[in-house]
């Protein structure tokens, strides 16, 4: 069983996967930081001054003036704020991943499809298919050249 098991690890495609991930992980760290450092505040300057990540809803019934001063205080509350970050964040990654699976798309040679030659031609006299090699029409009798 574990030497099932180093086989699975050692194939090619499961490092390539773990590659995949560890390196996902870091694109998702740098979007994420271009999101909230730099998109967000943009977009907040243009809605006069809103800042997303601040924006919750307190369902404890308490009063609470920041989401810092609620989180603290331990109070329920629905951060809708971080919900719109991480759609943009998820918005921009999947935007980023489109460009560069459609670089790679453009960069892969197309595959050479060959045509299957034909099996069949019409008899020139009745119009119907008839096998390539045939030298007389099955239906109307005609000779073909």
């Amino acid at each position: 069983m574990i030497k099932e098991f180093k086989e699975f690890i050692s194939k090619g495609n499961v490092m390539d996967m773990a590659i995949g991930v560890i390196i996902g992980g870091a694109f998702g760290k740098i979007v994420s930081s271009l999101v909230a450092d730099v998109l967000m505040p943009l977009i907040g300057l243009a809605t006069g001054g809103v800042n997303f990540s601040d924006k919750f809803v307190n369902l404890s019934g308490t009063d609470y003036q920041t989401l810092a001063q609620a989180e603290e205080a331990g109070a329920a509350v629905l951060k809708y704020g971080a919900f719109i970050q991480a759609i943009f964040d998820f918005l921009i990654i999947s935007f980023v991943i489109f460009l560069v699976i459609k670089q790679i798309n453009r960069f892969k040679k197309e595959e050479v499809v060959e045509e299957e030659a034909p099996t069949t031609k019409v008899c020139p006299f009745c119009k119907t298919d008839i096998p390539i090699e045939a030298t007389r029409c099955p239906h109307c009798t005609s000779e073909l050249n």
